[in-house]
This record gives structure tokens, C-alpha cells and sequence, in this order.
């Protein structure tokens, strides 16, 4: 079946994409206000995009009533966040900072999660995230009612027991035991169900094939 974007409302198009984009990675984005308010929310229209300079990507839309999220009016006064993943023991945390809380509130109090330094920025990583980006900002883009933050990777955090080898940069990534938003509005997945598939080397395509 065929859907035209054209004549869907957004609610409907909005539906049949997150239906479908999936798993997408879940990313926890860090921010401060001016006074120095630390705000935290899960947002899951995020990817990385280039790798020279490293810039992620995240989609931020605003509130019901119409006014830019904490996210994004903190990252336009302050041009710094940091994008922490989201392991499968804090998915309990990271629904209930997910609530719909009034300005101001603490999210990472009500979610009983804590925060760590950030070495390169200053909003803080939340320290129960095995993963943790630090990102200033490189472009916002509007785009209809929403936002897409892009930002400059600058520094980045790895749980020491997920770290194979330091010199060679190699993490254990199973070890990080990541979640990624699936369907609906309550549908997860974890990293634990894979596969490997090597990529075949164009020569030996051709000795197969003949």
C-alpha cells in the first residue's frame, strides 16, 4: 500500500515513520540554562551523521501549547549539550524523565539518576549512561514546527568495563547493553538480539558469482 505524505496530516505521517524507522537509538540530551539549571530529556529522532568533524543529529519539537522545549532554548543561550545513551538498566529512569514535567522541575531528581562532569562542556553526563557525547553546537536547522540539532562532537565518555583497548579505541559494544525506541509510545528493544554479516570484498563477489 501506497501513502501519500501530501495529503496525510502530520499526526498520521508522524505514525506510519516511527512505525517503521526502527530500532532508532534513544539519546538522553544534557542541557543548562544561562543560571546554570541543568535539564535532561530522551529524545529519540537522533543519529550521528559524519564522522570528520563527528556531528550528531537531533530532532527537538516543541511543547503542545507551542514554545520551544527546555532542550533546545538552553542549547540556543548556551550553545553546549551533551547526548548521554540510554542502557536497559535505566529505561525505568529514562520513562520518567520522559514525563511532561512544567518548566523548571529537575527531571534526573525525579527519575533518581545522577550526574558526572562533562571534561569539555559544561552540561554535566548522567553518570548511570554508559555513553555520554559532548557536543557544542554546529547548525539548528528549522524544519516546520521542529528543530534539528546538529551537533560537533568535541569530547566523549565510555564506561571503563566496556573499553577493550584504549590505544586502538576499541569498545566492548555489547558490554553497553543499549535500548532503541521501536513502535507506539511505549516499545523498546535491546542491543542483546544481533547478527554478524562480514561484508564481502568486491574480488571474492566476483569468484562466487562465477
Amino acid at each position: 500500500m501506497n501513502f501519500d505524505f501530501e495529503a496525510l496530516p502530520p499526526v498520521e505521517r508522524y505514525k506510519l515513520v516511527t512505525s517503521t524507522v526502527v530500532p532508532r537509538p534513544i539519546a538522553w540530551i544534557v542541557s543548562q540554562d544561562a543560571d546554570g539549571v541543568v535539564n535532561a530529556a530522551p529524545y529519540s529522532f537522533f543519529n550521528a551523521f559524519s564522522n570528520d568533524p563527528v556531528v550528531i543529529g537531533v530532532g527537538c519539537g516543541p511543547r503542545p501549547e507551542g514554545p520551544l522545549k527546555d532542550t533546545l532554548a538552553n542549547v540556543k543561550a548556551t550553545g553546549q549539550f551533551t547526548v548521554c545513551l540510554v542502557p536497559y538498566s535505566a529505561m525505568e529512569g529514562m520513562n520518567i524523565t520522559a514525563t511532561d514535567f512544567p518548566p523548571g522541575t529537575d527531571e534526573l531528581a525525579a527519575a533518581g539518576l545522577t550526574t558526572a562532569p562533562s571534561v569539555k562542556v559544561k552540561p554535566p553526563r548522567i553518570a548511570e549512561s554508559p555513553v555520554a557525547l559532548e557536543c557544542e553546537t554546529f547548525q539548528i536547522i528549522p524544519v516546520g514546527h521542529h528543530n534539528i540539532l546538529l551537533g560537533k562532537v568535541v569530547g566523549m565518555y565510555v564506561a571503563d568495563e566496556a573499553v577493550l583497548n584504549a590505544e586502538k579505541h576499541y569498545i566492548d559494544t555489547p558490554k553497553l547493553d543499549l535500548v532503541g525506541r521501536m513502535h507506539g509510545g511505549g516499545w523498546y528493544t535491546r542491543t542483546t538480539d544481533r547478527f554478524e554479516v562480514p561484508r564481502i570484498p568486491y574480488a571474492k563477489w566476483q569468484e562466487q558469482k562465477g
